[in-house]
């Protein structure tokens, strides 16, 4: 389908104080890289984008946001492109999409709609689906116009059209609340699946890496190069949506969970927040979070400032975050020799910063150096039977390890539940002769 993107600019000072009241940042984007990500957007549901602008905003209408002098430019524009469909990159209520469909006659949809649309073509599991239809849902709540009668053929039976004097808009909402209540208790179903894997793996405690970012910064990328798994990663905004886990050993031999999430974006809309949170909760449970920017984009500062104000959302704030987020500098390939070179620089001086290219693998053993390093003191529970021949590990055992339990056994051995650190649980393995052996320069 032919599509016109049109990107509203309110007024700065309006922008402003609508910033200061809703938290948000992406006000202080530029208008060129909201257009380029808009059209992004409309690229990734394989929209033919036939033309782009920017429109600036004075005093927004509360009945068609627009003025009447741009309604009637773009509505040249649709009959002069044959475009069927218009993209508004700005929120726009029920009645605003109304009126401009009466005045374009077409199609009319706004940011939040767009990034359903994508999320409903990415979603693969059965959790991602039902996600995003019961965010979808919630969202066309207030926009029932005659549009949900389809609905009548999922809820089956007679009488769908209701009682005498309903009218068809109070039937249609009717049926879209039932379906809503229907899709939230298959999602608790899934939800409690989840938890009983999340509990499972705490039983093999294996630490968890967690990968975040802006849409398109090359998570799936990276997750590609360190486990060797085949996801989808492409250059399209949201081209995988559904969270994927993958075992992966570190290079000093632990084992880790490495947890790959859906991308990030700025104004990401709030039904879409509340529906993925259950999702979003490995990001809460992860031991280190690796933070993958672009720093191709020139935009990445401030699409980094979205990601960190969506994590603050799930209740990962700044303090705790800056022990547990590692950020990693991607797409270096693409930078020019000096600014490249400069890059690197910058990254080898400063804290919790590693600069990578996930497409070509440079930086990324540094990276996996790092994150061995991050998880070296993260604590790892573990049961113990020490045979007779090796109770003299118990002493040091006690010394270097949380003993949470302990049990003698009839027949001599000794049972414990201990937590201890990576580095200490080599050495009991070596001390209990199962580890690797010393080289002979240890011994000399």
């Amino acid at each position: 389908m032919r599509a016109v993107v049109v990107v509203p600019v309110l007024k700065q000072a309006r922008a402003s104080r609508s910033a200061q009241a809703d938290g948000a940042i992406s006000v202080s984007r530029p208008s060129e890289s909201r257009l380029e990500e808009a059209k992004g957007l409309a690229l990734a549901i394989d929209l033919d984008v036939v033309n782009g602008s920017i429109v600036p905003i004075n005093d927004p209408r509360p009945a068609t946001l627009l003025g009447t002098g741009k309604i009637e430019e773009i509505l040249a524009l649709l009959d002069e492109f044959n475009a069927g469909l218009v993209i508004v990159d700005h929120p726009l209520t029920p009645v605003q999409q109304r009126n401009l469909e009466k005045a374009w006659n077409a199609k009319v949809i706004d940011r939040t709609g767009l990034i359903l649309e994508i999320f409903g073509r990415r979603a693969s599991t059965k959790e991602g689906t039902l996600q995003v239809e019961l965010a979808h849902l919630n969202y066309q709540k207030g926009r029932l116009v005659r549009s949900w009668t389809h609905l009548e053929r999922q809820r089956g039976g007679a009488g769908f059209m209701g009682g005498p004097g309903e009218t068809q808009i109070e039937a249609d909402r009717r049926m879209l609340q039932e379906r809503i209540i229907r899709l939230e208790r298959e999602l608790e179903q899934v939800v409690r699946t989840r938890q009983l894997h999340r509990a499972k793996r705490r039983k093999v405690p294996h630490p968890i890496v967690a990968l975040v970012g802006y849409t398109n910064a090359g998570k799936s990328t990276l997750f590609n190069r360190i486990t060797g798994a085949g996801v989808l990663a492409e250059d399209m905004l949201f081209a995988t949506l559904d969270p994927t886990l993958r075992r992966m050993k570190l290079p000093h031999g632990r084992t880790v969970i490495l947890s790959d999430t859906v991308g990030f974006i700025s104004d990401l809309p709030t039904h879409l927040v509340a529906a993925f949170r259950a999702t979003l909760e490995e990001v809460l449970e992860a031991d280190l979070i690796l933070h993958v920017r672009d720093l191709s984009d020139d935009d990445n500062q401030v699409q980094s400032a979205d990601v960190m104000r969506i994590l603050g959302d799930l209740g990962i704030g700044e303090a705790e975050g800056a022990e547990r987020i590692l950020e990693v500098w991607n797409k270096i390939d693409r930078l020019e020799p000096e600014a490249h070179d400069a890059i690197v620089q910058k990254a080898s001086t400063a804290e919790n910063v590693i600069a990578v290219s996930a497409k070509s693998g440079e930086g990324v053993d540094r990276l996996m150096d790092e994150i061995s390093r991050r998880l070296s003191g993260v604590l790892t529970e573990a049961t113990i039977t020490l045979p007779v021949e090796r109770l003299a590990l118990l002493p040091w055992l006690y010394n270097h390890a949380i003993v949470d339990n302990r049990e003698d056994n009839e027949d001599g051995t000794v049972t414990l539940d201990v937590r201890l650190t990576e580095s200490e649980a080599v050495e009991l393995e070596r001390r209990m002769g199962n580890g690797p052996k010393p080289q002979r320069e240890d011994w000399e």
